[in-house]
C-alpha cells in the first residue's frame, strides 16, 4: 500500500508565505528609516494587493 502524498503545501504553502511576507514588513518597519521604510512598504503592500485582488476578482 503506497503512502498517501501530502497536500500541506498545497494547502497552507501560499498563506504561509504571505504571512512570512507581512511578517517581514513589521519587523523592517521597526528596525529603522530609510531603507528599512521601504522594505516594510513591500513586506506589507504586497500582501495588501493580494487580498484586494482576490476580493475583486470574485
Amino acid at each position: 500500500m503506497k503512502p498517501r502524498p501530502s497536500n500541506f503545501w498545497k494547502v497552507f504553502g501560499i498563506p504561509l508565505g504571505i504571512g512570512v511576507l507581512s511578517a517581514a514588513g513589521l519587523f523592517a518597519a521597526l528596525l529603522g528609516d530609510g531603507v528599512w521604510d521601504s522594505l516594510s512598504w513591500v513586506g506589507l503592500g504586497i500582501p495588501a494587493v493580494i487580498g484586494v485582488y482576490k476580493l475583486l476578482r470574485g
